[in-house]
């Protein structure tokens, strides 16, 4: 099978991003159990504490180790000067190792959108990961993006490259894929006396869409304060592991409880790869809002977070962003728009709980197998 190299962007500088760690190893998983040589290739930005940085590196290679990719790290630091690239320093193999693995491998398989042209070009076959649909689209079409060019071009968004799109294709011809998930790391565990539809997220960021016709706010933290008043419409016990950092969060916190939601810091249940797996088992359901944008490009976007729930079992309640040629909206998984909606779908869960647990795991298995979704990106690429 193929030698495939990924090349993430930010979980090494991101220790306590349990989930964020998770997105990508959902792919390398994948390729590993379809019997592929696989490599984790990032880019380190130091902070210029050595204690920290020396941490932050090992607490990384630990965790790769426990994912069966010990010695099969690749970090790179690029150091410049006035903005000129002078070279790049590796850690975990040396340089004549790391460009050995560059050069035999079939496939860079790219989630780094602004990774250099040099070393894209050390690879006989690049394909650069969509994983945000519509946004990626609107970054680079305005002029806001630039992406080194790739020999394919793949996309988790339904509609991106479809007549259907409320955003530009970038004149890229784009192959559609689903959001992997790994079934053999996400069993299948019904808990009927699990109590709390959880869901865990960044609140706030610097995250706005700006254009010359608008300007919006693009965060987690908006799209919950319109359904702040949820918790008075059902008895269902709805909580959030948040991602909460500043004043304001402090504030928002407040906020939230004062209106019958239960608010954790996600540092305290989801900051590692296995914490972040054991909240998501140990929960009901999900209960989730999504980012403005989502709404408006209406692509039909789902979590993959959500999916870790589905496969796990625990049914999700979740804003609708679009028409779905695969999401169903009322078995296993429920779609809503407003209020009423998202309270009446709790209801229905709860109902049925059993049902809905196990339709949510037969989605995932159907369309979101990490084993076909790769499969399908090494058919198109290299075999």
């Amino acid at each position: 099978m193929p030698t495939v190299v990924i090349s993430p962007f930010n979980v090494v500088n991101f220790p306590q991003g349990g989930g964020h760690f998770w997105v990508y190893m959902q792919y390398a998983q994948g390729l590993r159990r379809l019997g592929c040589d696989v490599y984790w290739l990032e880019n380190f930005r130091p902070s210029g504490d050595l204690d920290n940085d020396q941490a932050v590196l090992k607490t990384f290679f630990d965790r790769m180790g426990r994912y069966g990719l010990d010695g099969k790290v690749i970090i790179y630091e690029t150091l410049s000067s006035n903005g000129d690239v002078l070279r790049s320093e590796f850690t975990g193999m040396s340089r004549d190792e790391a460009e050995t693995i560059f050069k035999k491998a079939d496939l860079l398989l790219n989630f780094h959108y602004a990774i250099r042209p040099e070393f894209l070009a050390r690879f006989k076959r690049t394909a650069l990961v969509d994983i945000d649909p519509g946004l990626l689209q609107f970054w680079i079409s305005r002029g806001q993006l630039s992406v080194a060019p790739h020999d394919y071009y793949f996309t988790t968004g339904e509609t991106v490259g479809t007549p259907e799109a409320r955003f530009p294709d970038c004149g890229l011809e784009w192959s559609r894929i689903r959001p992997p998930v790994c079934l053999e790391e996400w069993p299948f565990l019904l808990q009927p006396e699990a109590e709390a539809f959880t869901t865990v997220s960044n609140w706030d960021s610097d995250d706005w869409i700006v254009d010359a016709n608008e300007r919006y706010e693009n965060t987690k933290r908006v799209a919950f304060l319109e359904f702040l008043a949820l918790p008075r419409l059902t008895t269902q016990p709805l909580e959030l592991a948040l991602y909460l950092r500043t004043e304001q969060d402090s504030k928002d916190w407040r906020l939230l409880e004062e209106h019958g939601w239960r608010v954790r810091q996600s540092s305290q249940v989801a900051s590692t790869p296995e914490d972040y797996h054991d909240y998501i088992q140990q929960s009901r359901g999900e209960f989730s809002c999504a980012k403005r944008s989502c709404l408006k490009f209406q692509n039909a976007w789902i979590s993959d977070r959500t999916l870790c729930y589905l496969a796990s079992g625990k049914p999700a309640v979740v804003q609708h962003t679009g028409p779905s040629s695969i999401l169903p909206n009322g078995e296993g998984i429920f779609r809503f728009s407003t209020l009423k909606q998202a309270a009446k779908a709790l209801a229905a869960v709860n109902s049925d709980y059993e049902r809905h647990g196990r339709a949510a795991r037969q989605l995932v298995e159907t369309y979101f197998d990490a084993k076909d979704v790769l499969r399908t990106i090494l058919t198109r690429t290299v075999e």
